[in-house]
């Protein structure tokens, strides 16, 4: 066995070795990096990790290295949810905490509002925990108009029947003016109902049967069904839904 395949053969040992070229040598950190490489690539043999084992190019030989070790596993914390709002403060997305950090450590958002019971470390310093975030360019978000659906009717009322309050299935969608009436398709007369009471009203408004709404339907905003998304909503965010 020759120097090259001695130095070669014994990478992982926790030592740097120095891997001979045509017309230099090159030396990079074996065990734990096997990445830097002091000449340049043009000079320096080739190494090429695959699993467990380094390939020497040029000798076409492959040599057993201890494996590296694998990255820790992201904190919980950093999958918390942000809120994040265009330039005119109003709501449009919801995103990670740490695709949240990333994008104010590139200068596109800035912390608006911070969660006081958190914050994120490093070595040298400490940042705050972003609850809400705001982006420092406009950005523009082409109208989505909202389907009108038996589905998207039943998430506006929470999937509440408007008559009696149940929330236990099954769920129907009743027309407050009925359509034997002339009553639309249309978020203003479409409500979510139980069976019973939607048998009980029958072809009969509310007035006349004696059955009062709980709410008044109206056509929902993207807003809505974001406070939906998220389940709980942070009290940091509330002024920013339009919930104080």
């Amino acid at each position: 066995m020759d120097n090259q395949e001695k130095n070669l053969g014994s990478i992982g040992r926790g030592a740097c070795k120095v891997i001979p070229t045509r017309r230099n040598f090159g030396t990079f950190c074996t065990a734990r990096c096997l990445t830097h490489i002091s000449t340049p690539y043009h000079m320096a043999r080739r190494v090429i990790r695959k699993g467990g084992t380094v390939f020497d190019a040029k000798s076409a030989r492959m040599h057993s290295v201890a494996p590296l070790s694998t990255a820790r596993p992201s904190h919980p914390a950093v999958s918390a949810k942000v809120l994040v709002l265009n330039q005119s403060y109003e709501p449009i997305s919801v995103c990670s905490a740490k695709k949240a950090l990333l994008l104010m450590f590139l200068a596109k958002a800035e912390l608006i509002e911070q969660r006081p019971e958190a914050s994120v470390r490093t070595p040298r310093q400490h940042y705050p925990f972003p609850s809400v975030i705001r982006l420092c360019a406009y950005l523009r978000i082409p109208y989505k108009k909202i389907e009108l659906s038996r589905k998207n009717i039943l998430r506006r009322d929470n999937h509440r029947c408007q008559y009696c309050g149940t929330t236990s299935p099954p769920l129907t969608v009743d027309h407050v003016i009925p359509r034997s009436r002339g009553g639309a398709d249309q978020w203003e007369n479409l409500v979510c109902a139980c069976v019973h009471c939607n048998n009980k009203k029958g072809s009969r408004t509310p007035e006349e049967a004696n059955m009062r709404l709980a709410t008044v339907p109206r056509r929902p905003h993207h807003v809505q069904f974001l406070k939906q998304f998220v389940g709980r909503v942070d009290e940091t965010w509330r002024p920013y839904l339009f919930m104080d």
